[in-house]
């Protein structure tokens, strides 16, 4: 196998910048997808909203991913010389196996309303990136979309509703951007039984030809890496697709950030990888941790069956504790229905420390 992808998610890289997030490595400061290259990375992963400000213009927050701002990321990363992956949400803020709310401007729409609404606005998003010369060279159609998409029209298990919405952005992928990839999106990397389920039921309701699987694999989520490579394993063979870790990353520190985030204690979500979950896997969250998270998953990743597992994309390796970057503002809040509060839940999960610094990591990245 040869090189492998060492993608990174830099979605919320222009509003760490805009907020005064810097970052350096042993060459000193620098930009960090320059400083990404440099040790590796070879693909950029970003995420699209379709429209995440409120009627009244107020921002969601968490990076802002509209198009003008995805495509001022895949500018930078063509200009690195990575390929880039454009990831659809299908919705104005997050997309996950917790929440696929279809855009504001889709409400109330009927099936074959929402069918239209997107193959229009993968069509009319990838015709657009293409006339900027920005063309993705891989495009997903949702985002995790294990449990649905657009609900509740394309919940699980509606797998006519959902193959209908993915059938009609895979068309539109694929009349629009020829030369790009398709991928679907499921989280749970190492359930290979939920993963089976999905392939299984969308094959039997005609899902449309695809050509990589993405599979999110967080080991404080979803369990032990032995589950990730037996699940990749079975999958190479069962199904014949190529496969990447779309979403994966390892804490590096327990160490909390409030004093770089700013925010008071009942505005502050706080860490996503904690001492408690910490606690069920198996490496210590340290530097040295992560670095050795690092090394292990790419070991599983070639271990996959005629090189079926093509690489990894850290999620969100530069999402800084500035004052400011969280992941929803009180107007998102609104729109997801969800308490909040908001604030960095990330930020000691990155591959920078809290002051913007490369960590250990990062020099694993480049033996690779």
């Amino acid at each position: 196998m040869g090189d492998i992808i060492k993608g990174m998610d830099l979605s919320s890289l222009p509003e760490v910048e805009e907020l005064g997030g810097r970052f350096s490595d042993g060459s000193g400061p620098g930009d960090a997808v320059e400083i990404l290259r440099r040790h590796g990375m070879n693909w950029v992963r970003l995420r699209l909203w379709n429209d995440p400000r409120s009627e009244t213009g107020e921002p969601y927050g968490a990076g802002n991913c509209g198009l003008e701002r995805v495509m001022t990321m895949a500018r930078r990363a063509k200009a690195a010389g990575c390929r880039w992956l454009l990831a659809f949400h299908y919705s104005d803020f997050w997309a996950d196996p917790g929440k696929q709310l279809p855009p504001k401007a889709w409400r109330g729409l009927d099936p074959a309303g929402t069918e239209r609404a997107v193959y229009d606005f993968t069509r009319r998003t990838l015709q657009a990136l293409a006339d900027q010369g920005l063309a993705p060279d891989m495009a997903a159609v949702g985002n995790e979309i294990t449990n649905g998409l657009l609900w509740p029209l394309g919940r699980y298990p509606d797998f006519a509703n959902i193959v209908r919405f993915v059938n009609a952005g895979i068309r539109a992928v694929r009349e629009t951007a020829p030369a790009a990839e398709v991928m679907l999106h499921l989280d749970n990397g190492g359930r290979g039984d939920i993963c089976r389920d999905w392939l299984d039921r969308y094959r039997a309701a005609g899902g449309a030809d695809f050509d990589v699987l993405g599979l999110s694999y967080y080991p404080f989520w979803h369990g032990p890496m032995e589950g990730l490579r037996r699940n990749m394993a079975d999958l190479a063979v069962r199904y014949g697709r190529d496969m990447i870790v779309t979403e994966t990353s390892m804490g590096f520190t327990l160490d909390d950030y409030a004093a770089w985030e700013g925010l008071p204690p009942d505005r502050r979500k706080g860490m996503a990888a904690t001492a408690e979950r910490a606690r069920g896997i198996a490496w210590p969250m340290t530097r040295q941790g992560q670095r050795d998270y690092l090394r292990d998953l790419a070991a599983a990743v070639r271990a996959v069956p005629e090189g079926r597992c093509r690489g990894f994309m850290w999620w969100e390796p530069a999402w800084l504790p500035v004052p400011g970057s969280g992941w929803a503002t009180e107007a998102a809040l609104r729109y997801t229905g969800e308490a909040g509060p908001g604030g960095n839940e990330w930020a000691n999960q990155a591959l920078f420390d809290y002051d913007g610094r490369a960590l250990p990591a990062l020099e694993e990245l480049g033996t690779l």
